[in-house]
Parts: C-alpha cells; structure tokens; sequence
C-alpha cells in the first residue's frame, strides 16, 4: 500500500508541473479546438508507455551503458520541441476561433505530436525510470508494475484531458485568438527555451 501511494503521489505531482506536454496540449486546443487537443493530450498518456516498457524490460540498463545512445534520443527530444517552438513562434496563419469547422491539422498529426512528445521528452524518461527504480521492489508482481505503468498514463491523460478542455472553452479560447500573434510567440518560445535547454544539457 505504501509503494501505491507514493506511486500515485510522485505521478500526480509530476503531471501538472509545467513542461514541454502542457505546452503542446495548449498549443493545439486553443489553435484548433477541443477535439485536437483531446486528441493530443491521448498521444502524450500513450507517449508514456513507451517510458514504462524500456523501463521494466531493463532497457533503462543498456542504456546507462551506452550513454551516446540516451544521450542521442534525448538530443532527437530537444530538437523536436524547438523545431516546433520555432514553428509556432513564427506562425502567420490566423485561426477563426467562431468557426465550428473540424480541426485544420488531422487527428493522427494532433495525435503524434503529442506522442513525440512526450516519448521523446527526457523530463519523462527520469521521471519513470526513478519511479520504478526508487520505489517499486524487485519482489513487485508484474502485474502490479504494469498497472503502475497504466496509472500513469491514465494521470497524464486526466490532466491533459482537463487542460485541453478547459483552453478550448469557447471564451477564453476567443480570447486566446484574439491575441493569437502574442500567445503563439509566448508558447513557441516556451517549447523553444526548453528545447534549447535539453539540447543543451546533452552537448
């Protein structure tokens, strides 16, 4: 019970800390509508699992051996984020927000850019590699691990869901676009800095 809680805690607390994750789901919902970013905020919780599989199968072990690679993955994480920092930053298209029209981006380029995301978001990989080897035992049944696994991409998708609902809301969304240029420039250089930063860490 204990090893429950304090997965659920440390889960909950690092979902709704600010990252690359909430400015994507931001980025999308007040852009595009509730829809796209629903459909973001599904890509990033199944983002997570891949954090969880190479995780319980000890891949997290080869890759503490084989830092260029870890390192090389995170280094694709820092650039997709400042490549679509740069993107947003440099927007010109303006967004009709009265228009109910379905979303201008597809549902599978909502959806994977919330999973690149966070599959590539390195704030992640910490996160899930020291829960599992901080607080769940090697006597931890596997079906228990997996569940932990579950909980937490069910956490990121709660939040995000929620996140995504609430930018998307037809007021403050006709407020965000109504200062689109401003908000665009805000959240690209958000993703931009933290791109810059990761990239950085890694060089």
């Amino acid at each position: 019970m204990t090893e429950l809680i304090a997965v659920a805690l440390i889960t909950v607390l690092a979902v709704i800390s600010p990252g690359p994750d909430f400015a994507m789901v931001t980025r999308y919902s007040y852009l595009f509508g509730r829809r796209t970013g629903l459909t973001c905020a599904l890509g990033i919780a199944l983002g997570v699992q891949v954090h969880v599989f190479y995780t319980m199968y000890g891949v997290s072990l080869l890759a503490h051996h084989a830092q260029s690679v870890l390192q090389g993955v995170k280094l694709a994480g820092a650039c997709y984020l400042a490549y679509v920092g740069w993107k947003t930053f440099f927007n010109r298209a303006p967004v009709d927000g009265g228009s109910p029209a379905g979303p201008a981006i597809s549902a599978w380029r909502a959806f994977r850019g919330g999973f690149l995301t966070n599959a590539l978001n390195p704030k992640t990989t910490l996160f899930v590699v020291s829960t599992y080897t901080q607080l769940v035992s090697p006597g931890t049944p596997l079906a228990w691990q997996f569940g932990y696994g579950l909980f937490m991409s069910l956490a990121h998708w709660l939040w995000f869901s929620v996140v995504a609902w609430s930018i998307s809301s037809p007021l403050l969304r006709q407020r965000l676009l109504a200062h689109q240029a401003t908000v665009d420039r805000a959240v690209g250089a958000v993703l931009m800095a933290l791109g810059g930063a990761l990239a950085a860490a890694q060089l």
